[in-house]
């Protein structure tokens, strides 16, 4: 008993006698580091190395990284940014340094992704919700002070003259200024003007080259011509502006800021600033169109609801839209399952060319298609009447413009739909149904006993995200009808509207950009999906095994 307690219970020793070889190779085998020379350290050495490899070579790529995307940052002094790329770099060293932490390895990058381009977007449009940013409430209060002089400016009897050069330095218009008399080369740009060295000159004076910029051809000079009037460069009481493609002249503005009045004088008119809007407003009530950006709190959110120009179609604009796209959902779904489920069956031919030729409107370019649809519904030039033989104002009455989109979305989304109800029919048992076959089930017993819900199974998540996707389609409508038809008493809502472009038309309309309105409806938009995707899902249980 003794004995074999001591030598068949140990552990690292079963089946094996006490000093046996087997017991020996056992213990030798649980023994780190066994069967390698302890000077030699053989069968470690070339993984070692590799892995010391891998770390330097990670360590070169974070930091490299790192201090490529912290260089404009400090250059433009935003150190909060450079702040979050020194935590993301010392989370990145501490994870990929170690041989330990696997799971964070992988974690890691998925987590900045996330926080990059879905957290970080979301908390960005909440934040311009807040503010009145749109055209003319861009910047600063300084910077619209600057773009309202610079642009006030105007030319004097013998103001300064240069020769101009319209080049490029990374994508921003650069003014290259010679002035003949000194022969002096200078860049100038929205920030202001500075001399330049190394340039070379023309024979008619003009710079032709200089060191770290790009030369533009005159084509590409004119095709930025409204670029290239619009640019003020500042300088001492005025600004360089262009006249025409070849010339510059120093102009004097009509318009300056006083800080004791805190307003902007130009001849016998006065504009006080208005910080409450973010403009300059004379006592008229007229604004100069240079404002500048400021916090707005909760007006955006709350307009949205209380502003009668745009809670009036509100309800209308959604019920549409929900409709839309749960009718697109629908009958992509029902078509792309029933011709999957044709081809699916054993004694259909020609099999593989009928599913290229149904995949075929998935792989066409859905914005360019989406052009050709609109075509093709011209009234009097459209293939559909001409080939049907029918006179029909597809795209100029509500009911007929509504059933177009539908069907244009229902000709590109169903193929989708067909792929993968095709995959999800491939991974049914065929015995499941043979044995309801033989019970007596009918086809159609099958179908929506068997075969329906092991199609769900896989195409329920799918149909709540094309839910989620067709909710807020822009280029599905906007492409086709514009939103239209308009009724001719209220051209800012029209018949095929989907809350999406109708927020698009309120916030980017005649009047102008207004991000932040925009931002503020796009949030509601958001937070209408959001719980419907949420109710979809539960109600789907997408993620529950079929029993």
């Amino acid at each position: 008993m003794t004995v074999t307690h001591g030598s068949g219970l140990r552990p690292g020793r079963r089946g094996s006698t006490p000093g046996s070889g087997g017991a020996a190779s056992g213990g030798g085998g649980a023994r780190p580091g066994a069967g390698r020379h302890p000077a030699s350290g053989r069968g470690a050495g070339p993984a070692s190395t590799a892995a010391t490899l891998g770390r330097v070579l990670a360590l070169g790529l974070i930091l490299g990284v790192a201090l490529w995307a912290a260089a404009p940052l400090v250059s433009a002094g935003n150190w909060f940014g450079v702040g979050i790329v020194a935590v993301v770099t010392a989370a990145a060293l501490y994870v990929y340094l170690s041989p330990r932490r696997l799971p964070a390895k992988y974690l890691l990058p998925t987590t900045l992704l996330l926080l990059a381009f879905q957290v970080f977007p979301v908390l960005y449009t909440m934040s311009l919700a807040l503010t009145n940013i749109g055209d003319g409430h861009l910047g600063t209060k300084q910077e619209a002070i600057a773009a309202i002089e610079a642009s006030s400016v105007r030319r004097e009897a013998g103001s300064a003259e240069y020769r101009l050069t319209v080049a490029e330095k990374d994508g921003a218009l650069v003014f290259l200024l010679a002035d003949p008399a000194r022969h002096r080369a200078y860049a100038g740009t929205g920030d202001g003007l500075r001399e330049i060295g190394g340039a070379t000159f023309g024979p008619g004076g003009r710079v032709t080259a200089a060191d770290g910029y790009t030369v533009l051809t005159p084509a590409q000079a004119a095709a930025r011509g409204e670029e290239v009037a619009s640019l003020a460069v500042p300088v001492d009481g005025g600004a360089v502006r262009a006249q025409g493609l070849t010339r510059a002249y120093e102009g004097r503005a009509t318009l300056a800021y006083d800080a004791g009045c805190d307003c902007v004088k130009g001849g016998n008119r006065i504009w006080r600033a208005d910080d409450e809007h973010g403009r300059f407003t004379a006592p008229d009530g007229t604004a100069l169109p240079q404002g500048w950006k400021i916090g707005v709190g909760w007006s955006n959110l709350t307009a949205a609801l209380t502003n009668p120009k745009i809670n009036t179609h509100f309800l209308g604009v959604f019920a549409w839209n929900l409709f839309y796209a749960v009718a697109v959902v629908g009958l992509t779904a029902a078509l792309g399952v029933a011709a999957a489920l044709v081809l699916h069956h054993p004694r259909m031919r020609g099999v593989r060319i009928y599913r290229t030729l149904i995949v075929l409107p998935y792989a066409m370019p859905a914005f360019a298609m989406l052009l050709v649809w609109r075509d093709m519904f011209n009234t009097d030039f459209g293939l559909v009447n001409r080939l049907l033989g029918l006179d029909v104002d597809w795209l100029g009455t509500p009911l007929t413009a509504r059933a177009s989109v539908l069907l244009v979305q229902l000709w590109l989304g169903f193929p989708y739909m067909f792929l993968v109800a095709t995959g999800a029919l491939q991974t049914i048992p065929a015995e499941y149904l043979e044995a309801a076959q033989v019970d007596g089930a009918s086809a159609w017993q099958r179908f929506r006993k068997i075969t329906l819900p092991l199609l769900l199974l896989a195409l329920a998540p799918l149909l709540v995200s094309s839910f989620a996707f067709n909710f807020n389609n822009f280029n599905g409508v906007f492409l086709v009808t514009a939103g239209g038809p308009f009724p001719s008493d209220n051209p800012t809502v029209g018949a095929t509207d989907l809350l999406i472009t109708y927020t698009f038309r309120l916030a980017f309309g005649q009047q102008g950009a207004q991000y932040g309105l925009a931002s503020a409806i796009s949030i509601y938009v958001y937070l209408i999906v959001a719980v419907i995707s949420i109710a979809g899902f539960r109600r789907t249980r997408a993620f529950k095994e079929v029993s």
